[in-house]
C-alpha cells in the first residue's frame, strides 16, 4: 500500500477488522513527486465461510442455462487462421 502515514494507519486498521494481518513491513519513504508518502507491504490471511456466495454458479438441470457445444465437431470444422 502507498499513502501518507495517516492513510496507511487507517487502511491497516480497516484491514485488521476484516482479515488476519500476518505481517506488516517497515514503512519505506518515497521520494520525488511522492515525497511525504510511504510504502508498506502487508501479508493478509482471509477466511471464507459457508455463508458466502459460491464462485461458480451451481450446476443446472437439463434445459436450463446456455447451449452445449460439441467440441469434436467444432475442432473438425474449424479453419486455420
Amino acid at each position: 500500500m502507498t499513502g501518507t502515514p495517516t492513510e496507511l494507519d487507517t487502511a491497516i486498521a480497516a484491514l485488521t477488522a476484516v482479515a488476519y494481518v500476518a505481517q506488516v513491513s517497515d514503512r519505506h519513504p518515497l521520494t520525488g513527486a511522492d515525497a511525504g508518502r510511504h510504502r508498506v507491504f502487508l501479508r493478509l490471511a482471509l477466511t471464507t465461510t459457508t455463508d458466502t456466495m459460491p464462485r461458480r454458479p451451481a450446476l443446472t438441470t437439463a434445459g436450463q442455462g446456455g447451449a452445449l457445444i460439441d467440441l469434436d465437431t467444432a475442432r473438425a470444422t474449424r479453419r486455420p487462421a
